[in-house]
């Protein structure tokens, strides 16, 4: 292990929510979305798969080709999730200076995959977590899966930044590292200079943010080099899923 590295905080499944609302944000590895969601270890390798499959992400402002990504976008009310027509990605600059303000058109997650009974736990279960946190209300649900790669010699998880997303729940699941270095989480309070950086390993543990309180990034990656390195075959791959009362950003909500 690196000695750089600093291990995640992470909290048993009882403390999550006490957690996020005392800090802001909370870990939770494996084990516990296992337990909290009723996925099986093999149902999220199963799932894992699926981000060998990402087109690329071709909206990038500064040029890059490290980032691969589908989207998906629902309704959770009530413990049901309905999926919506497929619709464009918007963010307002105010949360996103870099690519914000513009339509982004993401080729859709799979049929085959969104009908997996554990992508709809996850994200089911994600719901659950910002009604306890938020209070019980419908929930307009956005769905990313994320491949950052090393074609560049380098990618970068969040080219915007430290930023916030405009809504009330992020979550973010490590679904796999490959070869890479790097990728260290920030996580800062959004009113003052209290933060805490860590790096996620594990895969299938989970990052919370209650976004109303905290700023968050992600550093950039490289490659653990060899000479036969093939700079695709080193990456990050994420599920980022997010969560927001009253409607998409795009509704003016």
């Amino acid at each position: 292990m690196n000695a750089f590295i600093s291990m995640p905080p992470v909290v048993e499944p009882a403390a999550c929510t006490s957690t996020l609302q005392q800090q802001g944000f909370a870990v939770l590895d494996a084990a516990s979305v296992q337990t909290l969601t009723g996925c099986t270890a093999q149902d999220l390798q199963n799932l894992s798969q699926s981000w060998a499959d990402l087109p690329p992400d071709r909206y990038l402002k500064d040029g890059g080709h490290y980032r691969r990504r589908r989207h998906a976008s629902y309704v959770l009310a009530q413990g049901k999730l309905q999926a919506v027509p497929h619709r464009a990605h918007w963010q307002p600059l105010e949360y996103n200076a870099l690519h914000g303000g513009m339509q982004r058109w993401f080729e859709p997650v799979l049929q085959a995959v969104a009908a997996q009974p554990v992508w709809q736990q996850l994200l089911v279960w994600a719901g659950a977590v910002c009604s306890a946190l938020k209070g019980q209300q419908p929930w307009f649900v956005e769905a990313h899966q994320f491949r950052i790669d090393t074609t560049d010699g380098i990618g970068r998880p969040t080219p915007e930044g430290a930023h916030r997303d405009g809504v009330d729940l992020v979550a973010v699941f490590m679904v796999n590292r490959q070869g890479i270095k790097g990728g260290e989480t920030r996580v800062f309070a959004a009113d003052g200079a209290h933060g805490q950086r860590f790096t996620l390993l594990e895969r299938w543990s989970v990052l919370l943010l209650d976004d109303a309180r905290v700023i968050h990034e992600s550093t950039p990656i490289q490659p653990l080099l060899s000479t036969h390195t093939d700079l695709q075959t080193c990456f990050r791959d994420t599920l980022v899923i997010t969560l927001r009362a009253g409607g998409f950003q795009d509704d003016g909500a």
